[in-house]
């Protein structure tokens, strides 16, 4: 989720200096206003402007996940992060795993479908994660882990 975000504050700032640039400051754009806007239009205007209609329908499709797949495979299956097209997805137990294998491309399609404007070309299906030994404070950079100090 973090690198949505990231996504998105860089597309803002880009956006925010290229858009300075060709308008001449923020200050020009606001002598121009008379009556206050309503703002649901306000909002609608800023997420036209800032190009931000993909980003909010793929935040749409983490929030909206139990609804867009079914209270059950929502229950058994989480979508982890969203980059280039490709969602992955972390099951609960590997035979969530298999069986959203063999489903892939009608899911593929229900979540197209159900979140428009959300870029998802590719699904990646991955099982439970194991206890990893690769991070902590005390890492050692190609050591064997924890059976290393079992001689």
């Amino acid at each position: 989720m973090s690198d949505l975000a990231r996504d998105f504050y860089k597309s803002w700032r880009n956006y925010a200096r290229k858009n300075r640039a060709e308008i001449g400051g923020e200050d020009e754009v606001r002598e121009h206003n008379e009556d206050p806007l309503k703002l649901g239009n306000v909002l609608d205007q800023l997420i036209t402007t800032r190009n931000w209609k993909q980003g909010i329908a793929e935040g749409t499709l983490f929030s909206e996940w139990d609804e867009i797949v079914g209270s059950e495979l929502a229950s058994n299956a989480q979508p982890i992060t969203l980059l280039d097209g490709e969602l992955t997805i972390q099951t609960r137990s590997t035979a969530w795993a298999t069986q959203l294998n063999i489903i892939a491309p009608n899911l593929l399609k229900t979540i197209s479908g159900s979140a428009p404007g959300a870029l998802v070309e590719r699904l990646t299906i991955i099982g439970p994660q194991g206890p990893t030994w690769k991070k902590g404070l005390r890492t050692i950079r190609g050591g064997k882990g924890p059976r290393d100090t079992y001689s």
